[in-house]
């Protein structure tokens, strides 16, 4: 059964195969969530049902296990080749995932059921964008967590992510452009929630060289097109909205 839709652009073949790569593993996906976990501003629920949106092969599952510690876990995915992988990744790892086929839009998941929310490097392959916020909306708990972490239009298009990858270009946003849309769903988050993090791998057009080798230095920060952002934003409380 197929549950790719028109909402959803299918990765490349090049693309496909850098998601089960070590340097996505070690340098993209365990980075940015050692960086979600640091932009809490309350401890961690404990023992949460987390919800990975846009789990793709699963690789995520171990590291997300051993920051949160969920006492349930989710994992959701257009593509069912993804989802078979996943369920692969997770027997390797010796994790009992709860794994569902559907695109972010429409999540099979009763209202107001997760406490944590992870979408990673997933919602700029979404067509129906605000749809799919307002499906994150939806299924968490009041006092519960979106924990966001994209790549900005500045990396998304540039030659070398146009020619290996494959993403829907009229929906790309900018940093600001993201935190916006979060902001005006409902969600609640402040500047200590949020960090723009410049590695290399998210400059495509020399992967951070030039600075390598001296030939220049990086612009700071809000003096360069960020090419990264990462927010830990809250849904509020009932009766806090």
């Amino acid at each position: 059964m197929s549950y790719l839709s028109d909402n959803y652009v299918e990765e490349t073949r090049f693309g496909f195969w850098f998601l089960r790569s070590h340097t996505w593993q070690h340098h993209v996906l365990r980075v940015a969530i050692n960086d979600l976990r640091d932009l809490f501003s309350a401890p961690l629920p404990a023992n949460p049902v987390l919800l990975d949106a846009g789990c793709g092969q699963g690789k995520s599952f171990q590291y997300l296990r051993q920051t949160f510690a969920p006492r349930r876990l989710i994992g959701l995915d257009a593509d069912p080749h993804s989802l078979n992988l996943s369920g692969e990744e997770a027997a390797r790892q010796g994790m009992d995932v709860e794994l569902l086929g559907s695109d972010c839009a429409s999540i099979k998941v009763p209202d107001a059921s997760v406490d944590l929310l992870f979408c990673h490097q997933t919602f700029h392959h979404l067509v129906e964008q605000d749809q799919a916020l307002a499906e994150f909306y939806r299924v968490l708990k009041p006092g519960g967590y979106l924990l966001f972490a994209e790549s900005t239009e500045a990396y998304i298009d540039t030659w070398v992510i146009r020619w290996l990858f494959r993403h829907p270009m009229h929906v790309q946003k900018s940093a600001a452009g993201y935190l916006d849309m979060i902001r005006r769903q409902g969600f609640e988050f402040g500047p200590q929630n949020v960090s723009y993090p410049y590695l290399w791998w998210s400059r495509a057009q020399d992967f951070g060289l030039l600075e390598r080798f001296g030939l220049r230095q990086p612009k700071p920060f809000g003096q360069r097109e960020e090419t990264l952002v990462n927010v830990v934003a809250r849904k509020p409380l009932e009766g806090c909205a």
